[in-house]
């Protein structure tokens, strides 16, 4: 049977003394059937899958799986020049039985081969399964969409023919019809099945789903939606414990002190009596000994009772889950009703001899918020970087107001690595004293010591706030801003924050996005569809 097996996890990045683990001491296992891994962005969802996948080595126990394993990353190469035969990793296959056609029966043509007499039919099959008939095995990985290069990342690894399938948000930058031939290959598929992502209707598909929590992982049967109810069952309970022992904490202290003046009080009984009935010295010093002694056995029982009271309630907090939200206040941000903040007409841009944008035009007039959608491949995010200004186009002419325009790229790229997150902050709004800067990380979630965390150990959501504290707060502050795919690598609390931040955006923005969840909680005003070059308002 597939499985997969972790026996004493332990993984840190860094080594020596200070280091600080991801894990510790993580055992599960996961047998057949489809299980979706859910925790907090910065848990270590991705990082738990490179161990399997064997990309990364443990610091301490084994982690691995029971046998083929495929793997699909997060992070797929799109600037590219590979062949797409090369990326699904068959074309040695297809080389030798080109050379084998030509004429060439030498044994390495035969051993190159070996069974795969099938691959291209098997290649051909599975492109088409998932939408990517169309795509010829010698075009570049270049040439690819974002959503055409995860597509096809996935389709390498069925071609494997694995008994152990890792994938980590694979419903990235994939549009609906996509979506939705992967949830249908993803059904079909009958060994072990390990899915990080944020895609509530993926997670709705899963037979179980797993929380990795606090170096353990904790499997909870049924779907999505029945995990968020056992959850919010369970976050019921524990706030009803945390008051349950926040009253045994008040009845203890309050049972201690009555004891204490109870004591009090005969002890000062026994002082007035014992010297009015003359005892001789040794006698009334063994009395008061004892009085003294019962009193502070007394005492100690009460203090045990308090501490394992103040336990109780530490353990009951700790179960309590955090929900923060950002709640922000952006008021340099706004655009007035009716004030021009882009105007776009007759773009035409060009690429690889493809016309992707045709006469394309779009305004965008006071706080407008507009959702910009298509197929994989239809030049949306090309259509971004038009406006933005950093790609030129081949006709056509863009003009923006004074305000400033800012992008967030789906590789979330503005920051610097190197830099912690407080410097980078400083380097996009130079003005704002120490103490604004650390108030404002503060609403982004950055406390304490996270501020001066380096930009390259945080996770896909850290890695979002820190972004948006940067663009939300750079000088002068942006009048419109471009989101490409902003949810993608957002676990679900990640996605909320982004939610809360754009509810207190006060200017236009235009967003790239195929999560209609997401778009109907950002209040989208208008919906622009972008296919075969061309731009039309949805009604």
């Amino acid at each position: 049977m597939p499985s997969i097996i972790c026996t004493h996890l332990s993984f840190s990045f860094d080594t020596g003394p200070a280091a600080t683990a991801l894990f510790s001491d993580l055992s599960f296992t996961l047998g057949a059937g489809r299980t979706g891994l859910v925790a907090p962005n910065g848990a270590g969802k991705s990082t738990l899958l490179r161990l399997i996948a064997g990309e990364l080595r443990p610091t301490a126990g084994a982690a691995g799986a029971d046998g083929v394993v495929g793997y699909l990353s997060q992070t797929l190469p799109l600037l590219d020049d590979r062949r797409v035969a090369e990326v699904l990793g068959v074309a040695p296959v297809l080389d030798a039985l080109s050379a084998l056609a030509a004429g060439d029966s030498g044994d390495a043509v035969f051993a190159a081969i070996g069974d795969d007499w099938d691959v291209e039919e098997r290649t051909r099959a599975q492109l088409d399964r998932l939408g990517l008939g169309h795509i010829e095995l010698d075009r570049s990985l270049r040439s690819l969409s974002g959503g055409e290069a995860v597509t096809l990342g996935l389709a390498r690894e069925l071609l494997r023919r694995p008994d152990v399938l890792l994938l980590d948000e694979p419903t990235n930058n994939l549009d609906a019809d996509a979506r939705q031939r992967l949830y249908d290959a993803l059904d079909d598929f009958r060994g072990c099945l390990l899915v990080v992502s944020h895609d509530r209707m993926l997670l709705d598909r899963m037979d179980r789903i797993a929380e990795l929590h606090r170096d353990e992982l904790r499997l909870y049967g049924g779907d999505f939606t029945a995990y968020i109810e056992a959850l919010q069952e369970s976050r019921r309970a524990a706030q009803d414990a945390v008051r349950s022992a926040e009253q045994a904490v008040k009845r203890e202290k309050r049972q201690r002190q009555e004891a204490r003046e109870r004591q009090e009080r005969r002890s000062a009984v026994a002082k007035r009596t014992l010297g009015d009935a003359g005892l001789p010295k040794i006698v009334a010093g063994a009395r008061k000994r004892r009085a003294q002694q019962t009193a502070g056995r007394t005492d100690d029982v009460h203090a045990r009772r308090l501490d394992d009271a103040v336990s109780r309630l530490a353990d009951a907090e700790q179960a309590v889950r955090d929900d923060d939200t950002l709640v922000l206040d952006l008021p340099d941000t706004v655009v007035p009703a009716g004030r021009t903040v882009l105007d776009a007409n007759g773009i035409r841009v060009r690429v690889g001899g493809r016309e992707v944008l045709t006469d394309v035009s779009v305004s965008v007039r006071g706080p407008e918020r507009i959702a910009l959608t298509g197929p994989n491949g239809a030049g949306k995010t090309t259509l971004l970087r038009v406006l933005l200004g950093e790609l030129p186009p081949d006709a056509g002419t863009v003009a923006t107001a004074r305000g400033r325009v800012a992008y967030l790229s789906q590789r979330l790229d503005l920051l610097d690595d190197e830099r912690s997150v407080a410097d980078n902050l400083a380097a996009s709004a130079p003005s704002l004293s120490l103490t604004r800067r650390r108030h404002l990380l503060a609403q982004f979630l950055f406390r304490g010591d996270a501020v001066d965390l380096p930009v390259r150990v945080l996770s896909g959501g850290e890695r979002l706030r820190a972004t948006l504290a940067c663009v939300l707060f750079a000088e002068p502050a942006p009048q419109l801003l471009l989101l490409d795919e902003p949810t993608n690598n957002l676990d679900l609390v990640s996605a909320e924050h982004l939610r809360d931040a754009l509810s207190g955006y006060r200017g236009a923005f235009i967003v790239v996005s195929h999560d209609a969840a997401f778009l109907d909680a950002v209040g989208v005003d208008r919906v622009l569809r972008l296919q075969d070059g061309r731009l039309a308002e949805r009604t």
